[in-house]
């Protein structure tokens, strides 16, 4: 038993933590409530530990000449490595975590209850903060709730605090599915929160030399959940507005509310300054006047940029040399990370950690690059390493492209003779003028917006969403297409998966031939897992 958290003990934590989260990892990944192949969270948040256990391998005996003090050190040490190692929303939000907890008590002379009860206090506060638009019944209630047990505790008891954190964790994951109703229909709890309470569980044994006696989150029900719509952009909102700010941390916290109450895709980040800093600010808003007053408000707001979605792209200019610019674009596949290649892209291969991108972004040698992570979840992951590239002095943007099919878009009509900020808003409009699509195989039983779906059964997604359920997986594929044409479009792309049969993206081309003589159709092979076809209508 501890009464006090040593460098000792954080090494013992996250040690634990992670031989639980290992132990978990598949049930974690299982409780993805969306039936295609792609639920990950347990596997993310294994990775983001593993590159922080790794961290605090470094040796320890040395400290800094911050007058950081050991555990200080320590936890400084495994909230880094998580954070470069950070992979997915998960991964990125527990680094959070971690670094709030580590900046609370690193200089603390003693980590005992009432210091655990602020440094969860001050991880909860970081994790939102990272999170432009937070959602309860997520892994960011589990943690708030983890933090306001401690804090009733009110005691400098390091074991009764711990457990208390502990335990109010676990209580807020079993009310995820009151707060969250795709996981009522589901059944299921959140897969994060789910996760952090096995790393608080970890925490808890590793002080009190208990293991927590807790049951596991009852198992998925036999009847049909329903699905998650991934996030994505409003079309509700016709300006893009973008502008670096030089403020302060609390004007910039209002300024945060003002923007989310203004519009979405809201992203506010600094150079990680202590004090005033420079904030890259960019949210799509209707009133555009508004949102440049709040900037002004907030601090001095330069490099102001407005771009109308409905307006063209510029045309584009003949290839120039580059300079200083570069792009770096995440590929799960072969054939894909191929074809970024040849469009002069530096790939890194599907779902990386937050390291692997700043390493990439770095190895360009160019001082402004754009980021394109090619999958919802990577978008995180891409925005933390812009973050941490531009506190290295590099100027770094985050193309949110969602598909491979988005990002060739988006690469075709770079002009290096623009000016990058222009260059980046106009790669942003061809990948939003990109519709895209995928087709799988369901996963589990699921209750879609197009009907009921089983194991085995062809589903075609368009934006995110389930909008076919097919059991032929030719016949879907065709039937997709001519859906996403039927609103539109001039030139399709297919990218066909690692696992497609042959003939797919012939059969497929040869249909639209028939049914839409006057759209040009490129095909390429892919190699993606999971999805033998994708589907880019532009």
């Amino acid at each position: 038993m501890l009464d006090t958290l040593d460098a000792a003990a954080v090494r013992r934590w996250c040690a634990g933590g992670l031989v639980a989260l290992k132990r978990h990892q598949g049930e974690i990944d299982d409780l993805n409530v969306y039936p295609v192949p792609d639920g990950d969270t347990g596997t993310n948040m294994v990775l983001t530990l593993t590159s922080a256990q790794q961290a605090l391998a470094m040796d320890l005996g040395t400290l800094p000449e911050d007058g950081s003090t050991a555990h200080g050190h320590a936890l400084r040490l495994m909230a880094r490595g998580a954070l470069l190692g950070a992979r997915g929303n998960s991964g990125v939000i527990l680094s959070q975590i971690l670094r709030g907890f580590a900046d609370a008590v690193a200089a603390a002379p003693a980590v005992r209850g009432r210091e655990l009860a602020t440094a969860l206090r001050d991880g909860t506060a970081a994790a939102y903060a990272a999170v432009a638009r937070p959602v309860e019944g997520t892994l960011l209630s589990v943690v708030a709730a983890a933090a306001h047990a401690a804090e009733r505790a009110d005691s400098d008891d390091l074991r009764a605090v711990a457990r208390a954190a502990a335990g109010g964790a676990a209580h807020a994951l079993a009310r995820t599915p009151e707060q969250l109703p795709a996981l009522a229909r589901a059944g299921v709890v959140d897969a994060g929160g789910r996760g952090l309470c096995l790393l608080l569980d970890a925490l808890a044994e590793v002080v009190t030399g208990e293991s927590p006696d807790r049951p596991a989150p009852a198992s998925r029900p036999a009847r049909p959940p329903a699905t998650a719509v991934r996030e994505t952009g409003s079309e509700e909102y016709a300006y893009e507005v973008q502008f670096l700010l030089d403020a302060g941390p609390e004007a910039v916290a209002r300024l945060r509310t003002e923007l989310a109450a203004l519009g979405d895709s809201l992203v506010v980040v600094g150079d990680g300054s202590a004090g005033a800093g420079t904030w890259n600010v960019h949210v799509h808003v209707n009133d555009v006047g508004a949102a440049i007053e709040a900037g002004v408000v907030a601090g001095r707001p330069h490099r102001i940029s407005v771009t109308r979605f409905a307006d063209q792209a510029a045309p584009v200019s003949p290839p120039v040399a580059a300079g200083g610019r570069a792009a770096v674009v995440v590929a799960a596949g072969a054939g894909i990370a191929e074809l970024f290649a040849g469009e002069g892209a530096t790939v890194v291969p599907g779902n990386p950690s937050i390291g692997e991108l700043l390493d990439a972004i770095r190895v360009t040698g160019a001082a402004r690059v754009v980021v394109l992570p090619n999958d919802p979840d990577t978008q995180a992951v891409a925005s933390a390493a812009a973050r941490e590239a531009h506190g290295l002095g590099l100027k770094v943007s985050v193309v949110p492209t969602r598909s491979p099919v988005q990002a060739l878009a988006a690469l075709a009509v770079r002009d290096p003779g623009r000016r990058f900020e222009d260059d980046v808003i106009a790669m942003a409009e061809a990948a939003g003028a990109c519709r895209y699509a995928e087709v799988c195989y369901a996963r589990r039983e699921a209750l879609t917006v197009a009907g009921p779906c089983r194991p085995g059964d062809v589903l075609a997604l368009v934006e995110g969403e389930v909008h076919l359920i097919g059991s032929d997986l030719t016949d879907t594929c065709a039937a997709v297409v001519d859906r996403m044409l039927g609103g539109g479009g001039e030139l399709v792309t297919l990218l066909s998966g690692a696992d497609a049969p042959d003939g797919l993206t012939d059969a497929v081309r040869e249909h639209v031939g028939r049914r839409w003589p006057f759209v040009e159709v490129q095909a390429y092979p892919g190699g993606q897992p999971h999805y033998p076809l994708l589907v880019g209508v532009e």
